[in-house]
């Protein structure tokens, strides 16, 4: 007799990539040519939020530049080491907000999912980077607790998605949660903020924008780029793709010392994401999370690096200025 082979169905290709990501900070620097940054590395810091970077992310660093912008944002440093006053766990006010499990209710018309706690890519500045996911995360359970609240407040017509990244759970699980959003008619607008078309842009693959394409809300996704080096081709034509499943795009930066606190380089960013199909809708001033003090640029600062790039950029270019304050009825100009 016979016995036909038996095929196991394959990982996406997405997936793959994100379990071979880079999560040892002393392989990352070598990939880099950087083994004396060493020296500099905080294995506390790396325990608590360990480093988690694509290849394809690595890929777009500078071999040999200790000041590479896209380094500087994923490098666990002695930096978070420090206790800075006014930096805290929650620093957002994201655990006085939470309406039920795995939503956060902060403004008006609107409410925001923890879809999961994981992330293709761990940014040091993380203002999640202390919340209890394992507690507060809206897909345990099938979603039944956020989508029961969903239904009892009629005056939410906008739903966020976010996390971690929520674009890190497969798309049968996002389709889940959509086919049962459907019913739920005062919400009129799906907006997914996500880091993946970014850090691992083969997340956006046939299967998800089929999702995307079907479905009945507006759909709007908010990426996060901070420096022009983070967009090459791949992430061009995952953008595309979106745009083509009638996707609104919009992007969303933190302004980070090392990073992007130049208007030569703010005034870069939007152009190149512009060049991609992205509007520039928010530029935050780092959110007050321990661990994060060495990013910080003063408000002062941050204007005049905002009025340099409106003088050379059309409005539509210019990111609005703002910082969430917990407790606040909208995000607040700065």
């Amino acid at each position: 007799m016979i016995t036909a082979p038996v095929h196991h169905a394959q990982p996406p290709h997405w997936q793959r990539l994100w379990r071979e990501a880079v999560r040892d900070p002393r392989e990352l620097l070598r990939l880099l040519d950087l083994p004396a940054l060493a020296a500099t590395l905080s294995d506390a810091a790396a325990a608590q939020f360990p480093l988690r970077v694509p290849h394809g992310f690595v890929a777009r660093m500078r071999r040999g530049d200790a000041h590479d912008p896209l380094l500087r944002q994923v490098l666990p440093l002695l930096d978070e080491d420090r206790v800075v006053p006014g930096f805290t766990l929650d620093a957002v006010g994201d655990g006085a907000a939470g309406a039920t499990t795995g939503v956060i209710h902060k403004y008006h018309g609107r409410a925001l999912l923890i879809a999961t706690g994981s992330c293709a890519i761990h940014c040091r500045y993380c203002f999640r980077r202390h919340f209890p996911y394992a507690e507060q995360t809206a897909a345990t359970g099938r979603w039944r607790e956020a989508l029961d609240w969903l239904r009892a407040h009629p005056e939410i017509d906008e739903v966020l998605l976010s996390g971690g990244d929520p674009l890190s759970l497969s798309t049968a699980r996002l389709a889940e949660f959509t086919r049962e959003l459907a019913g739920i008619t005062h919400v009129g607008t799906l907006r997914i903020h996500t880091r993946l078309p970014v850090a691992l842009p083969e997340r956006i693959d046939a299967e998800l924008l089929d999702w995307l394409a079907a479905l009945p809300q507006r759909v709007v996704v908010m990426i996060h780029a901070n420096h022009g080096n983070e967009f090459d081709a791949s992430v061009d034509a995952a953008l595309r793709a979106l745009r083509d499943a009638g996707v609104t795009l919009l992007n969303q930066s933190v302004l980070l010392r090392g990073v992007n606190d130049d208007a030569d380089v703010l005034a870069a960013l939007s152009r190149r994401m512009f060049a991609a199909g992205v509007l520039p809708c928010y530029l935050h001033q780092l959110d007050r999370v321990a661990g994060t003090a060495h990013f910080a640029v003063d408000d002062a600062s941050a204007r005049d690096l905002v009025a340099t790039i409106r003088d050379r950029l059309p409005g539509y270019l210019v990111p609005r200025l703002v910082r969430e304050i917990a407790g606040a009825a909208a995000k607040t100009p700065v």
